[in-house]
């Protein structure tokens, strides 16, 4: 007889903790709500019908990755943190994410200015004037490079916000 979704649902989430176990690092709980009621590391559907947890959700740091890429989840590190920043020339907002990232930030969000939102590069007459006073200015690949240049990417997570006229 085939197992059930919570048999199998109960035998994987044991697999998991004893892969979890030791790997977690911070704060190790008991985990609690503010009212203090017990919050356990994984909760799972072991009752939902025609719900195949293993197939459809999964555990963290397993195929499908629904419960994200981390066996410990986020409980083994803090929230990525990151400060919106750019200005003057890529070489300048590449000095203040270095700073930044020296000091704790774990993430960069690069701020660009209006040329660069509106897809014009910095030498174009419209952008007079505006060239990296609100964020940084990127006009070509060479500047991309050089806003990125000795900063791990493989590391480090990296949002861009820019309209989509912007043909970067």
């Amino acid at each position: 007889m085939p197992k059930s979704t919570g048999e199998k649902t109960v035998e994987g989430k044991g697999r998991w903790r004893k892969k979890v176990q030791g790997k977690q690092q911070g704060h190790q709980g008991p985990f609690t709500t503010i009212s203090g009621i017990p919050v356990d590391i994984l909760h799972t559907p072991d009752k939902l019908e025609g719900f195949d947890y293993c197939r459809d959700l999964g555990f963290p740091g397993e195929f499908p990755f629904t419960r994200g890429i981390r066996l410990d989840m986020y409980r083994g590190r803090l929230w990525t943190m990151r400060q919106f920043a750019g200005y003057g020339t890529a070489k300048d907002t590449n000095r203040r994410f270095k700073y930044l990232l020296d000091r704790g930030q774990t993430g960069l969000s690069t701020a660009f200015d209006m040329p660069t939102l509106m897809g014009y590069d910095s030498d174009h007459p419209v952008s007079e004037g505006e060239v990296g006073r609100c964020g940084v200015a990127i006009s070509s690949l060479e500047d991309m490079e050089i806003l990125f240049d000795g900063i791990p990417l493989e590391k480090v997570s990296t949002s861009m916000t820019i309209n989509a006229p912007a043909a970067i």
